[in-house]
């Protein structure tokens, strides 16, 4: 039986990552995957969904101008096809050469894999036949798929998840989306971008992105309106039928209306679940925790030799989040002692219209923990380059400590190139540090980061603009004891 270092069970973000760790270590490794490296990530994920975004953004600028422009749907759908081509070649021809090096020490098995103990994982292939191997370690790492409600049929062609995009063959006249938080309103972003598809959103809570600050999830709203998408807010989904190959759905809202609406598709987008099933586990002695997903301590599971990455965790289903666990996880087996994984102040983009990038706690977080904090506003319509390009709709909000120190708590950027503007800051939280080193340097000109260090400027109360001034557009403020007030300093 052939034995290993380091069996990987998924060829995902995650264990691709955690795989490649390995190799550093001078480690034999394996990789299994029943289906395509690259996952979730490269063909029915974050690529593909993100390429979708960039296009819908360029047709959106493009009917400012031209707003009888029409999407060529058949270019739409080969650019995306390009792109997963792009990154699958890249992932597949890295991994055939790591496996005709000299010295090698990755293997690759495409096929099912099922854990007969804590050592031993059985790979089933696609022609049914079977191969026994045992490693030292092992890393979990399969990923997750899309959450169905019981109560709905989904076909994948009239109704759909994520997975389902690709069936699509032309643009529909009328779409509903299921699901208003961060891939929802992605969705609802990009169809509605392309001007062709009458987009509905249905949202159980008051206002879309209800996580986010109402400032955030209003300049979401009012560009979703714009684009002629309509969001039901307070709305419960009573029912979602095949039609006449159609979608039909009934709604009921807080004040007791019914409404039933027909769409051509729909797209349900209400959360993930983590991959565990058929694997063995119990096998093994791998425990699930109340979500499903497999439990762990700082990426390492009940069973001492066995570590989980990526989405099967569901602690934050993001590429960068999975990719960090995987890295650090190998760490831990084969590297020695290193400092436990934080999921505070993770850097995140929403890729809506206009962009969202955000680090560390929002205003409305700290206010429901009751921490006293100092907010700076500024308007993207005073950023020269967001003037350049004609995009001044959007804001600048960082949020520091109210003492002199000003440490950094949290921030969040609407509008044009927003995730450009968001690591700097990130860096300074993850440090501990304050606001005047990153005040002081020299800026790009013109860039979006600009506005940062205006931002920061405001704060040291020397900022170019003066907010007694552009008022409008400039706000500086105090949270204490839930009450916001104005800091006099800076009003002149």
């Amino acid at each position: 039986m052939e034995h290993f270092d380091l069996i990987v069970i998924g060829g995902g973000p995650s264990g691709y990552a955690g795989a490649m760790r390995a190799l550093d270590f001078g480690k034999r490794v394996l990789l299994i995957e029943k289906k395509k490296i690259g996952g979730a990530g490269v063909y029915d994920g974050v690529l593909t969904s993100k390429t979708l975004w960039e296009y819908s953004m360029k047709i959106s600028s493009i009917r400012e101008m031209m707003p009888e422009y029409k999407v060529d749907f058949p270019e739409m759908v080969k650019t995306v096809n390009e792109a997963v081509f792009e990154r699958k070649t890249q992932m597949t021809v890295h991994s055939q050469l790591l496996q005709n090096t000299v010295h090698r020490l990755f293997f690759y098995e495409k096929g099912t894999a099922f854990f007969i103990d804590k050592n031993t994982i059985q790979i089933t292939k696609e022609d049914g036949s079977i191969k026994k191997v045992t490693a030292d370690h092992i890393l979990i790492a399969t990923g997750s798929r899309p959450r169905i409600p019981n109560n709905i049929t989904v076909d994948e062609k009239t109704i759909i998840t994520s997975d389902g995009i690709k069936n699509i063959k032309s643009l529909p006249k009328s779409m509903v989306v299921l699901g208003a938080g961060v891939i929802g309103c992605e969705f609802a972003t990009i169809f509605s971008n392309l001007g062709q598809t009458k987009v509905y959103l249905i949202d159980k809570a008051d206002r879309i992105l209800p996580f986010e600050d109402e400032d955030v999830a209003k300049v979401i709203t009012d560009n979703l309106a714009a684009h002629g998408a309509t969001v039901h807010s307070g709305a419960s989904l009573k029912r979602m039928d095949i039609k006449e190959s159609c979608v039909e759905y009934e709604l009921s809202y807080k004040d007791g209306r019914n409404e039933i609406i027909r769409v051509e598709k729909a797209l349900v987008s209400i959360g993930r679940i983590a991959n565990t099933e058929n694997m063995g586990l119990e096998n093994a002695g791998v425990k699930l925790n109340d979500r499903g997903s497999i439990w762990d301590d700082d990426t390492q599971t009940n069973i001492s030799n066995i570590y989980v990455a990526g989405d099967v965790t569901t602690e934050m289903a993001l590429v960068n989040v999975g990719e960090r666990e995987a890295r650090h996880a190998v760490v831990r087996m084969f590297g020695g002692t290193v400092k436990p994984l934080t999921y505070k102040n993770i850097s995140t983009i929403m890729f809506l219209n206009p962009e969202v990038a955000s680090v560390g706690m929002n205003e409305q977080e700290l206010v429901a923990k009751n921490i006293p904090h100092k907010v700076v506003k500024l308007d993207y319509s005073i950023n020269a380059r967001a003037i350049a390009m004609r995009k001044t709709q959007g804001f600048f909000k960082i949020i520091v400590t109210n003492d002199n120190g000003m440490r950094i708590l949290g921030m969040r950027v609407v509008g044009e190139h927003a995730s450009s503007a968001i690591q700097g800051v990130a860096y300074l939280i993850h440090t501990n540090q304050g606001i005047r080193e990153l005040a002081e340097m020299m800026h790009p000109h013109p860039s979006i980061i600009e506005g940062v260090q205006e931002c920061l400027r405001m704060l040291l109360n020397k900022s170019i603009y003066k907010p007694y001034i552009f008022n409008d557009r400039l706000k500086c403020y105090v949270c204490e004891n839930g009450v916001c007030t104005p800091v006099e300093s800076l009003l002149g």
